[in-house]
């Protein structure tokens, strides 16, 4: 049974949006900011991240600015949904850089990947010599990012 989410109050909510905002506040400056005083907004951050509210920390990075201008959306339908088949393709997708996140899907689709390169030589790379070989890798389709009219931000606390 799914572990039901943790109450959270109106202080609790101003600290995940300022961490969200900022992950590299102090506790000074995140307790100033929320209308706490250092320790009791200590106690709150570190209960968010016991309870898995906060996952973890992370710097936000520019591909492009990396050299990995070229994003695509993958669909991949697996030809087997056995336990060993799925677990390969698991292992299989975790060891490769290049896939930022995979959502396992429904509809037509099984999972949802997303992938960056450094130009469209190096996706075409990755997609014919790693992605259809993996373990029980029936069909891809890509869609390419033309734009990225709204990246991922926050999640909306409020």
């Amino acid at each position: 049974m799914a572990k039901s989410p943790p109450i959270l109050d109106r202080t609790d909510r101003l600290i995940l949006r300022a961490l969200q905002r900022d992950g590299r506040l102090s506790g000074v400056a995140l307790a100033a900011a929320v209308g706490l005083s250092p320790t009791p907004c200590a106690r709150r951050v570190k209960r968010l991240e016991d309870a898995g509210v906060i996952s973890r920390y992370a710097a936000v990075v520019d591909p492009a600015r990396v050299g990995l201008p070229l994003q695509a959306f993958v669909s991949v339908a697996l030809s087997s949904h056995a336990e060993e088949v799925v677990s390969a393709f698991h292992q299989a997708l975790a060891a490769r850089p290049e896939v930022l996140a995979a959502y396992a899907m429904s509809g037509e689709m099984d999972y949802l990947l997303h992938v960056v390169a450094a130009d469209f030589e190096a996706y075409a790379a990755f997609a014919l010599r790693a992605l259809l070989r993996m373990p029980g890798v029936k069909d891809t389709r890509s869609s390419f990012v033309l734009n990225a009219l709204k990246p991922g931000g926050e999640v909306p606390v409020a």
